[in-house]
């Protein structure tokens, strides 16, 4: 279990302020909820006595934090192979294959991202989520970061509260876009399918905003590349379906198997093939929490996702056709 230890004193221009508040500010890596429960606890004292969150100070105090990083996640660990594209005493990146469900749950209670990185690092179970700060769909292939500090959980959390995370997304839609654009929609649950979610007004959903721009057009088909400015369940996916370009291969909003008309033998084998959303999580850049050093990575399209393309271009150059 690890042990957490800090002191300091008190600033002279905090007199006259509540203990709480300057705890928050005093200590910036870990969240509001999280020291207020270490002061209730006793936890965080005040020149060596337990105080009460309201207390007003005097300035010069000392505060000691020492506090035990309690289990957060119970899930159990599993000797599943991980793609880790970087990792430090920080945080980690990894490439997560699609297939592979982040947290356990229903229908899914082993066999998970989650149960990979406990295997991997026993100590992300005393993290929230085991370290996981946001995630991708099972059929999504692509990079997440990981927290390996709560320090870097709370950063990471504020970051991508803030947008200060960049995610970019290869996506291959049905249908021909002229151009690139926006989707401002908010993004809330699906009335009659829990499954799902939909685009609905401010007042039910959660702003959502994501910006495509074309990098390759096919006879029937189009490559986007996709940019989150939010980062919403499924947000991709509801916003391409919304605007009538829908993710090839998906099953909840691309209304199943489509084939273009003409399609050749290749192509109708290739989409016939390929069962998951055609999606991918290509780049990832944020400044790292503990050095302030830009970080950006990218991954390679997988295997399953390059075929497709391939059969969608020798599909439009069969018809002498041009793809731009």
């Amino acid at each position: 279990m690890t042990t957490i230890r800090h002191e300091a004193a008190v600033p002279l221009s905090a007199a006259g302020r509540r203990f709480d508040q300057t705890v928050a500010e005093m200590f910036p890596d870990y969240s509001r909820s999280r020291l207020a429960g270490w002061i209730k606890a006793g936890a965080i004292t005040l020149d060596g006595v337990t105080a009460p969150p309201r207390q007003l100070l005097k300035g010069g105090e000392q505060v000691r934090l020492e506090a035990e990083l309690a289990v957060e996640v119970t899930t159990s660990a599993e000797a599943i192979a991980l793609d880790i594209v970087h990792e430090d005493e920080h945080l980690l990146v990894l490439n997560k294959p699609a297939g592979l469900v982040v947290h356990p749950g229903a229908g899914n209670p082993a066999g998970t991202l989650l149960n990979a990185l406990l295997h991997h690092d026993p100590l992300l179970a005393e993290l929230p989520r085991g370290g996981i700060v946001h995630r991708l769909d099972k059929d999504t292939s692509g990079l997440m970061v990981v927290a390996k500090t709560l320090a870097t959980h709370t950063a990471l959390v504020d970051m991508l509260s803030r947008h200060d995370v960049e995610r970019q997304y290869e996506a291959l839609v049905l249908g021909t876009l002229v151009a690139g654009g926006t989707v401002d929609a908010p993004i809330g649950r699906h009335m009659g399918d829990r499954l799902r979610q939909a685009v609905r007004d401010e007042e039910d959903g959660k702003r959502a905003v994501t910006h495509y721009r074309v990098r390759e057009r096919f006879r029937a088909h189009t490559l986007v590349q996709c940019n989150l400015e939010t980062g919403r369940t499924h947000q991709i996916r509801v916003h391409m379906g919304h605007i009538h370009h829908p993710l090839v291969g998906d099953p909840l909003y691309g209304g199943g198997l489509r084939l273009p008309k003409g399609a050749g033998e290749g192509l109708v084998l290739a989409l016939r093939a390929f069962r998951r959303q055609a999606l991918h999580a290509e780049r990832l850049a944020f400044v790292h929490p503990a050095n302030d050093e830009p970080m950006a990575f990218e991954a390679a399209r997988p295997a399953d996702f390059a075929a497709l393309i391939a059969a969608v271009r020798a599909d439009t150059e069969e018809r002498g056709l041009e793809h731009d």
